[in-house]
């Protein structure tokens, strides 16, 4: 709870802010009876000024409009109080702050820590994690953490962070650097934009072939076994006919 002063020397009224979720929260706004000054100043729906009424009378004419008599700024002198539709106020302000939100850009930095003396497959499979990472979008500070005399040779440590660095060319570029922060080695990488093309298999391509070649195909080829024998006798009637002629 916090308590102030106007800038000449009265008492502003009472507030509470918390935070939820990172976001500071404040109590809403006075509306109607809940007014406490005596005298406002009234604001239209337009933006037009009424001018200084009395509270009753404010809120009158609010009511006669079918509309809320909200107190906008309760520091004012006389605090200055507009003519609205409060439900549908709050609705278009929840609005846009959700449209504030997505538009916002989230920075989510994951970690994944290495040895100096890491093994072959143990370094494939955390390369295989910043990778993946990286493909997410998400930024990647990997650490290189030192045990005992392993400090005095930070040189391998490095060694293992550039050959990190070259594997995942085309995912990630260097943001950061190799530091050493006590016994422990830091480099951050952050994800490349890239268009990443989908090979086609062979087997699919083979099957297209196949279907084309098959629509393809010319008459004579695609002939049912049942015309092929008509076909025939029509060819050995004609050569019956004939000898029978000779």
């Amino acid at each position: 709870m916090r308590r102030g002063l106007s800038r000449d020397g009265s008492r502003c009224r009472l507030f509470f802010a918390h935070h939820r979720g990172g976001e500071q929260i404040t109590q809403e706004l006075r509306v109607n009876d809940k007014i406490r000054a005596r005298e406002v100043r009234v604001v239209a729906p337009d933006g037009s000024q009424v001018g200084v009424r009395k509270i009753e009378e404010a809120r009158w004419l609010a009511s006669q409009l079918g509309l809320d008599l909200v107190e906008v700024a309760p520091d004012a002198r006389p605090p200055v109080c507009r003519m609205m539709d409060y439900g549908k106020y709050k609705y278009e302000q929840s609005v846009r702050q959700r449209e504030a939100r997505k538009k916002q850009t989230r920075t989510v930095v994951k970690e994944v820590k290495f040895r100096p003396k890491i093994d072959q497959h143990d370094y494939e499979v955390k390369k295989r994690r910043v990778l993946e990472f990286l493909d997410d979008g998400d930024k990647v500070k990997v650490t290189m953490m030192f045990r005992g005399r392993e400090v005095t040779h930070p040189e391998l440590g490095e060694r293992i962070l550039k050959r990190l660095a070259e594997d995942v060319t085309g995912f990630g570029g260097v943001e950061t650097g190799p530091k050493l922060e006590g016994r422990n080695m830091t480099m951050q990488f952050a994800p490349e934009k890239r268009r990443r093309e989908i090979p086609v298999d062979d087997a699919v391509a083979a099957k297209n072939d196949v279907a084309v070649t098959e629509d393809t195909a010319t008459p004579e080829a695609t002939a049912t076994p049942e015309a092929t024998v008509v076909t025939d006798k029509a060819v050995r009637t004609q050569e019956a006919a004939a000898a029978a002629e000779e």
